[in-house]
C-alpha cells in the first residue's frame, strides 16, 4: 500500500526551446535526408539499382509517412543521372495489317519520323496524280494501246488475206466475224451459193472450216494480248510511281540509314505506294467533296506513324506515377472508330499504357488501387514475367469476344516497378500469391517513429523548417517548434519517440500558419500551434462531447466517488475518423457458487472480440492458479461492461475485470474515484496497453466536470510510463495534487490501491492472512468448495435411499 503517484515530470516529456540555437526556422537549413527512414531508403536504393529481373520494390508502411514523397524524390534523383530512354512507335505492316510492327528509336526521333512521313504523303498526294496526268504518261499509254490494236488488226488481216487467196471474204458483223464465199471477189448470196457445183461448194465449205479454226486461234490469243497490255500498263504505272516517289523516299532512306528497321519500313512503304498507286489516283479523282477527303484520310492513316511513346524534350531517365492503375491504363488499349454502324480499328488507334511510358525507367503504383482494378494485378505480373508488353483487350482475355482484331508486335519491357501500400497488403500477397516473392524481392519498410534523442530533435526541427518553406508558410519560432515536437510524441503515444506521420505534421503547420495569419504575426508561435490543435479537436470531438454530456446528465452511469463492491471504472479508447478519445466504462462482476465458470457477457452476446475474450480467459486462469490449486474452483462469475452497446475488443480491460472479480469475491468495496486500464497475465503481472494518454484524459475530463476532489486518479501499467504525453491541464492538476496517476506492476499493487486493504502474501503454510484481499478470496472459494462437496454428498445419499 506504499505505492505513490507518479510525479508530474513523468507524465509528459517537455521539449525545451532553449536547446535550439535559432530564433525562427527561417535560419534553419533544409533537411537533406529522409527523417528516420534509413532502412527504407537503403532498400529502395538497392532495389532501384539492382539490374536483375524480379528486384522490384514494395514500399510498405502506414499512410501519411511520406512514402510517395521519398519514392518520387529518390527515383527522380536516380533518373537524373540516367540516359533518356528511346521512343516506341507502331508502323503499318503492309504484308499483314493485323500485326503492326513496333520499332524503337532514340528519344525525339519518333516524332521526327512521323513528321517526315507526313510530309512525304503530302508530296505524294500531289506528285503521283500529277505524273499520271502528264503528256508523257498519256503518250505512252496510247503507244501501248496502239500496239495492242495494231497486233489485233494484223492478226485479223492475215486471216483475211488467207481467206481472199481462197476466194473467201472475212466480214465483220454485229455479232462478230464471219466468212463468206467470194470466188470472183464478190460475196455470194445463199441462193447463189446453192447454184454452185457440189464439188465447189464442198471445197469452199472446207476452206471456210479451216479459216474459222484459224480465226478461233487468233481470238483465243486476244485475252493474252490484253493481259500483256495490262501488264505493260501496270509496269508503266509502277515506273511512273517510282519516278514520282523514289526521290523523296530515297532521301528519307538515306536520312534514317542508321536505323535498319526504319529503312526496311521505307522499302516496304515504297513498294506499297507502287502497288496501290490507283488509290492515289482514285482519291484525287473521287468526285470531290467528302469522297476525296475520305480517300486522302485513309491514305494518311495507312502510311502514318503511331508514336506510342514520345520522349521529345525529355532529359534523363523516366519516373512515371500511375494514379489509376486499371488494366488498360497499365498495359495500353486499342481504341475503335464507328464507321457505318461498325467498329473498326487500325494500328493508329493503339494507345500507350503506364508501362510503355515507364519502359526503361521506373513505374510507381499504389498497391491498393492496383489490386482493386479487375485484371490489373495479373496483367502487371504477366508483363513482368515475360518482360514484354503485349496488347490484349480484357474482352478477349475473358473470352467475351472472338472477332478478328489487331495483334501488335510485343514490345520488350525493361522497367522497375515500385508498389506503395500498407503492410497488411504486403504480407497478404506474400502469403497467398506464390508469384509475388519472385517479382517483388525488395521490401522497403517505413518506420512509424524515430527516437527522441537530442540529434533526433534537431533533425526534426530541420524537417519542420523544410516543410514550412516548401509549402510557403511562415517560419516557426523555437517555442512553436518545441510545441510541435511535443505533439509529435503525443501522436506516437510515446514520450521517447517522435512521429513520422508527415501528413499530420504538415496539416498542423498549415493550420498554425492560418492562425498566425489571422493574428497578423510574422512567424508562427506557440499560441498559434495551440489554437490550431484546439481547432482540430473542436472539429472532431462532437461524439466525445455527447458521451461526456451523457455521463454528466446520468444517462451513462459512472461513479467518481464512494466505494462499491464488485464495480470498477474501466477505460477504453474510441477512434472515429482519425480522432481518438478515452471513454470510462463501469465494469461489474457478480459471483456465486458454481462449477468454476467465468462468464464474459460480452462474448456470450457476440459483442466481444477474440482479444477481449482471451483477456477474460486469462483472468480465469489467474483465479484458478492462485486460489484453487488444491481445492475445486466452485465459482460461477459474470463480467460485463455496463451500458456498452457496441463491439468490445482488446484485453486492456482485463485487469479492471479482475479487480472487480476480486472485490466481489472478497466482499471489499472498490474506490470509485479511481479508474483502471491494463491487461493482465496468468501470473498477475499488469501488462502495457495502447492509448494510455487518451484513457487517462477521458477519465480526467469526467472528474473535472464533476469537480476534482484530490482523490481521483488512474491506475496504469508501469510499462506504460514511457508512453505518457498527457495534456498540460492534466499534468498541472497532478502537480497541484488534484489528480493522480499510479503505475502498477502487479494485480496485488492495484487491488491495494483500489480497496485500501493489503493484498496479502502467502505464508509458510501456504495460507494468506485472513484480513487481506487474497485471504478473503481464498476463504470464500474454500467455503464454496466445501459447500459444493457437501451438496454432492447429499445428492449421492438421496440417490441411494429407497
Amino acid at each position: 500500500m506504499g505505492l505513490t503517484a507518479l510525479p508530474p515530470e513523468q507524465l509528459r516529456r517537455r521539449c525545451d526551446p532553449a536547446q535550439f540555437s535559432f530564433v525562427t526556422t527561417a535560419e534553419v537549413p533544409d533537411l537533406d535526408v529522409f527523417l528516420g527512414q534509413d532502412r527504407a531508403e537503403e532498400a529502395l536504393r538497392f532495389g532501384a539499382e539492382m539490374a536483375h529481373p524480379g528486384y522490384n520494390v514494395f514500399v510498405l508502411g502506414p499512410p501519411g509517412r511520406g512514402r510517395h514523397t521519398m519514392v518520387l524524390s529518390l527515383l527522380a534523383e536516380r533518373a537524373a543521372k540516367k540516359p533518356t530512354p528511346g521512343d516506341w512507335c507502331y508502323l503499318n505492316n503492309f504484308e499483314d495489317p493485323q500485326r503492326p510492327r513496333a520499332i524503337a528509336l532514340p528519344a525525339g526521333t519518333g516524332r521526327a519520323l512521323r513528321e517526315d512521313i507526313g510530309r512525304l504523303v503530302e508530296e505524294l498526294k500531289a506528285a503521283v496524280p500529277a505524273v499520271f496526268d502528264s503528256d508523257e504518261y498519256r503518250a505512252r499509254v496510247q503507244e501501248i494501246e496502239q500496239a495492242l490494236k495494231d497486233r489485233q488488226e494484223q492478226a485479223m488481216e492475215e486471216v483475211g488475206r488467207a481467206a481472199r487467196e481462197q476466194g473467201i471474204e472475212l466480214i465483220r458483223t454485229p455479232s462478230g466475224f464471219a466468212f463468206a464465199p467470194a470466188p470472183q471477189g464478190e460475196v455470194l448470196s445463199a441462193e447463189e451459193f446453192e447454184h454452185l457445183p457440189k464439188e465447189q461448194q464442198q471445197r469452199i465449205t472446207g476452206h471456210i472450216a479451216a479459216l474459222e479454226e484459224r480465226l478461233r486461234a487468233v481470238i483465243r490469243q486476244l485475252p493474252r494480248w490484253r493481259k500483256d497490255y495490262r501488264d505493260q500498263i501496270k509496269a508503266l504505272n509502277r515506273e511512273m510511281a517510282m519516278a514520282a516517289a523514289g526521290a523523296q523516299i530515297n532521301a528519307l532512306r538515306q536520312q534514317y540509314a542508321d536505323y535498319p528497321a526504319v529503312v526496311a519500313h521505307f522499302e516496304a512503304l515504297q513498294e506499297d505506294v507502287v502497288e496501290h498507286v490507283d488509290d492515289f489516283r482514285q482519291a484525287e479523282g473521287g468526285g470531290g467533296g467528302r469522297a476525296v477527303a475520305d480517300g486522302w484520310e485513309q491514305l494518311e492513316r495507312r502510311y502514318s506513324v503511331n508514336v506510342l511513346v514520345d520522349r521529345s524534350g525529355a532529359q534523363g531517365g523516366v519516373v512515371v506515377y500511375e494514379d489509376n492503375p486499371s488494366y488498360q491504363n497499365l498495359l495500353g488499349r486499342l481504341e475503335h472508330l464507328a464507321m457505318m454502324g461498325t467498329l473498326v480499328t487500325d494500328f493508329t488507334l493503339i494507345r500507350s499504357g503506364a508501362l510503355h511510358r515507364a519502359n526503361g525507367g521506373c513505374l510507381i503504383v499504389d498497391a491498393h488501387k492496383l489490386l482493386t482494378q479487375p485484371f490489373a494485378w495479373e496483367g502487371l505480373k504477366r508483363a513482368l514475367r515475360s518482360r514484354e508488353l503485349r496488347l490484349e483487350s480484357t474482352e478477349r482475355l475473358v473470352g467475351l469476344i472472338s472477332t478478328v482484331s489487331l495483334e501488335p508486335e510485343p514490345i520488350p519491357l525493361d522497367v522497375k516497378v515500385v508498389l506503395v501500400g500498407e503492410r497488411h497488403l504486403y504480407y497478404l500477397l506474400s502469403e497467398y500469391d506464390p508469384e509475388f516473392a519472385e517479382l517483388f524481392k525488395v521490401a522497403a519498410d517505413f518506420e512509424d517513429s524515430l527516437d527522441a534523442t537530442p540529434e533526433g530533435v534537431r533533425q526534426y526541427a530541420r524537417m519542420l523548417a523544410t516543410m514550412a518553406r516548401r509549402d510557403g508558410l511562415r517560419p516557426l519560432d523555437r517555442q512553436a517548434v518545441a510545441r510541435v515536437i511535443e505533439y509529435s510524441s503525443r501522436w506516437q503515444d510515446d514520450s521517447e519517440k517522435l512521429s513520422t506521420h508527415l501528413r499530420a505534421v504538415g496539416d498542423l503547420l498549415r493550420e498554425a500558419d492560418y492562425q498566425a495569419a489571422k493574428a497578423g504575426a510574422p512567424a508562427c508561435g506557440e499560441a498559434h500551434v495551440e489554437r490550431a490543435v484546439a481547432a482540430q479537436t473542436r472539429r472532431a470531438d462532437r461524439v466525445r462531447q455527447r458521451i461526456q454530456e451523457d455521463i454528466r446528465r446520468g444517462s451513462l452511469l459512472l461513479d467518481t466517488a464512494g466505494e462499491i463492491v464488485g464495480q470498477v471504472n474501466g477505460l477504453s479508447v474510441m477512434e472515429l475518423g482519425g480522432f481518438s478519445f478515452g471513454i470510462p466504462h463501469r465494469i461489474t462482476a457478480r459471483v456465486r457458487l458454481g462449477e468454476g465458470e467465468v462468464v464474459d457477457i460480452e462474448r456470450e452476446v457476440e459483442l466481444g472480440g477474440a482479444f477481449h475474450s482471451k483477456g477474460v480467459l486469462i483472468l480465469a486462469g489467474f483465479i484458478g492458479g492462485r486460489y484453487a490449486q488444491d481445492i475445486p474452483l466452485a465459482l460461477s462469475a459474470s463480467l460485463v461492461f455496463e451500458q456498452s452497446y457496441h463491439y468490445v475488443e482488446g484485453d486492456s480491460a482485463s485487469s479492471a475485470e479482475l479487480y472487480a472479480l476480486l472485490s466481489a469475491l472478497a466482499g471489499v468495496p472498490v474506490r470509485q474515484s479511481l479508474a483502471v486500464t491494463g491487461s493482465v497475465n496468468q501470473r498477475g503481472q499488469v501488462q502495457a496497453i495502447g492509448g494510455v494518454n487518451d484513457k487517462i484524459e477521458g477519465f480526467f475530463d469526467v472528474c473535472r466536470e464533476r469537480g476534482l476532489s484530490g482523490e481521483q486518479g488512474v491506475l496504469i501499467p508501469a510499462a506504460n510510463v514511457p508512453h505518457l504525453m498527457l495534456r498540460r491541464d492534466v499534468v498541472d492538476a497532478v502537480a497541484e495534487g488534484r489528480f493522480h496517476v499510479y503505475a502498477v506492476e502487479t494485480v496485488d499493487q492495484g487491488i491495494e490501491l483500489l480497496t485500501g486493504m493489503a493484498a496479502g502474501a502467502r505464508g509458510g503454510q501456504g495460507l494468506y492472512p485472513a484480513d487481506s484481499i487474497n485471504g478473503r478470496v481464498f476463504a470464500r472459494l474454500k467455503t464454496w468448495a466445501e459447500l459444493r462437496h457437501s451438496y454432492g454428498e447429499h445428492h449421492d445419499k438421496d440417490k441411494d435411499s429407497p
